[in-house]
């Protein structure tokens, strides 16, 4: 891993990452003038980056939000590199890679930030969180989904990545194997009021962070309630 991983992994800043899952700018800069870039950070994915682009992750980060670009680049090695070196630009604090993209992608996507002055942490894809054994065996994978989480994990860690993307179901796992200099940022954080959705390995976030979670990414919990800024102040204080 890059030798700014510790000083990642012992930030005191917050935990929570809260998921832009916006189909307009204007929606997802409607929230973030509620929230305090003090008390959590913020995840731009697909749908909202197609329809809004770099300008969008430019202006959050002049808001001084940490960003999360959670574009998932899965291509061969040069061009998943030169996407990598690109989000950098953009002052992302975090993007990630699929490891499914295999040894050689992540590695040259290392190598290219390696030459990066603060380069952002670089993280993996294992299994999204919205599949299950049924779906990996439909692929043709015969591995349960704790074992190809496991098998990919420890690909990313050998490419140097600095964490993965997990459930929070196999966060314990990792982190009792690969120690606590390995970034775990997990998805599928629902608290026990609110339904799953199309989530099928989920926790609440006081049991993904005794799992071994350093970030949780949370969506409609917070943003889809009626008052988010009064869901996050309780996200927290039940952490």
């Amino acid at each position: 891993m890059t030798k700014g991983a510790d000083v990642h992994l012992q930030d005191p800043g917050p935990r929570i990452i809260v998921a832009l899952d916006y189909a307009t700018e204007k929606e997802a800069l409607s929230l973030t003038q509620k929230l305090d870039p003090q008390r959590c950070r913020l995840k731009v994915g697909k749908e909202l980056f197609t329809r809004c682009g770099p300008k969008l992750v430019e202006n959050l980060v002049k808001q001084e939000f940490d960003v999360f670009l959670d574009l998932k680049y899965h291509d061969i090695p040069n061009t998943v590199a030169r996407a990598c070196v690109a989000a950098a630009e953009l002052g992302v604090w975090m993007l990630n890679v699929h490891a499914l993209g295999g040894r050689r992608m992540m590695e040259t996507a290392r190598k290219a930030l390696d030459n990066i002055d603060s380069a952002p942490l670089l993280i993996a894809v294992t299994v999204l969180t919205s599949l299950e054994d049924t779906d990996l065996n439909e692929l043709g994978i015969s591995s349960n989904t704790s074992d190809m989480v496991l098998r990919l994990a420890d690909l990313a860690f050998q490419s140097r990545m600095d964490g993965v993307v997990c459930s929070p179901l196999e966060a314990r796992l990792l982190r009792e194997k690969f120690g606590t200099s390995f970034c775990l940022v997990t998805p599928g954080v629902r608290p026990k009021t609110v339904a799953v959705g199309d989530q099928k390995r989920v926790t609440s976030p006081a049991e993904a962070v005794q799992n071994g979670s350093n970030y949780l990414v949370i969506g409609r919990p917070i943003t889809g309630a009626d008052d988010p800024v009064k869901a996050l102040l309780s996200i927290e204080a039940e952490l």
